[in-house]
């Protein structure tokens, strides 16, 4: 995992994918998740994303409210600009490196099979 610090050279694929980030939204602050400081690291394979959030799941902070239903829209909006269009593997992590969000293209689908029509 590389660190996320913004003033830190980032190799091109790197970069693609914190420029995407950047379009996330963190509905606690209203700003980007990169600027309200949500991503811990990643990183960044041919097929795979690996991302690192600052913040700890466990059922105390579960339970406090707002602050896990924005954790699961990040998460969820990660896996929507992300899985299938960029990678076929996206792990999203919490501090302790758990796992909290993972969509694995164990089928081979490509961006071009999905489809909004239902058959």
């Amino acid at each position: 995992m590389k660190v996320y610090t913004p003033d830190r050279e980032w190799p091109p694929e790197y970069r693609e994918v914190l420029e995407e980030l950047g379009k996330i939204t963190d509905p606690v602050t209203g700003g980007d998740v990169l600027d309200s400081g949500v991503i811990a690291g990643l990183e960044v394979g041919e097929r795979v994303l690996k991302v690192w959030l600052k913040f700890e799941s466990n059922a105390e902070h579960n339970i406090i409210g707002e602050s896990a239903i924005a954790y699961s829209k990040i998460i969820g909006d990660i896996m929507e600009r992300f899985a299938l269009v960029k990678f076929d593997n996206v792990y999203v992590y919490d501090l302790g490196n758990h796992l909290v969000g993972v969509f694995e293209n164990k089928k081979g689908y490509k961006a071009g099979d999905l489809s909004g029509e239902r058959v």
